[in-house]
């Protein structure tokens, strides 16, 4: 009977153990996550800043070639009534 009563002791010691590096296990994760969304979050924010500048860039492009192409056509235009 004593002998049960060690090795139950001993394997609740032995759970314990396991329990305890399990939650340094789990609060290490949590831990981890965090800090990839953290990561995740900041490469969002830097992609949308940088999608904003590509249209901004699109944008004042297109008004540029829109622009040389209408003084290309009045060109075009004037040297017809010439």
């Amino acid at each position: 009977m004593r002998r049960i009563e060690e090795e139950f002791m001993e394997l609740l010691r032995d759970l314990r153990k396991k329990i305890e590096t399990l939650e340094r296990e789990k609060a290490d994760l949590l831990a981890e996550i965090e800090g990839l969304k953290k990561i995740a979050q900041d490469r969002a924010s830097k992609l949308e800043i940088e999608v904003t500048t590509l249209r901004k860039e699109v944008k004042a492009l297109e008004e540029l070639l829109n622009v040389k192409e209408k003084t290309r056509n009045k060109e075009i235009q004037n040297e017809g009534s010439s």
